[in-house]
């Protein structure tokens, strides 16, 4: 096995199950950073947020590269499919670029969300809120139990989470 092959954390609830990567950090708005180099973050957005929106009708980012940005600052928006959203900056410094990829390849944020179809990256801090895949399961749990309409049991541990290393 090659000692850099990123593990995965499964997860399945419902009618969804994804693995997540655990090189990450995740956000509670459904969004992933990877740090590729010392403070240089890669993001782009879980499997649940990509079934939520639906496949990418067209996307763009308000910000040039360069431009310094702030935690939770609007960038740029992407309408899909099923739904259209804003997205914001994850963590605070400067914005680098967006994915040259998608311009020519949209599929790639469709079938490759936490590979090819990363959205953006930026140079500085992740947000201190960011968490491990463990913990964003967590966080799926509790959006689930919303979309359900239940209200969330956060004293009771998850039953059907399946770690692998």
């Amino acid at each position: 096995m090659n000692a850099s092959a990123v593990c995965s954390i499964s997860y399945r609830r419902s009618r969804f199950s994804t693995k997540l990567p655990d090189d990450r950090r995740y956000s509670a708005g459904h969004s992933w950073l990877k740090e590729m180099q010392p403070g240089l973050w890669r993001v782009g957005i879980t499997r649940f947020a990509q079934r939520m929106l639906g496949d990418l009708v067209e996307y763009g980012f308000e910000v040039k590269p360069d431009q310094d940005i702030g935690l939770g600052e609007l960038i740029g928006w992407i309408e899909a499919f099923k739904a259209t959203t804003d997205v914001y900056l994850v963590g605070t410094g400067r914005f680098v670029r967006s994915n040259p990829l998608l311009e020519t390849e949209p599929r790639r944020f469709d079938i490759d969300p936490y590979g090819e179809g990363w959205l953006y990256e930026f140079q500085g801090e992740p947000d201190e809120t960011s968490v491990d895949a463990a913990g964003y399961t967590k966080l799926l749990d509790l959006a689930i139990d919303k979309i359900q309409g239940k209200e969330a049991a956060m004293d009771q541990p998850p039953l059907d989470h399946i770690g692998d290393a």
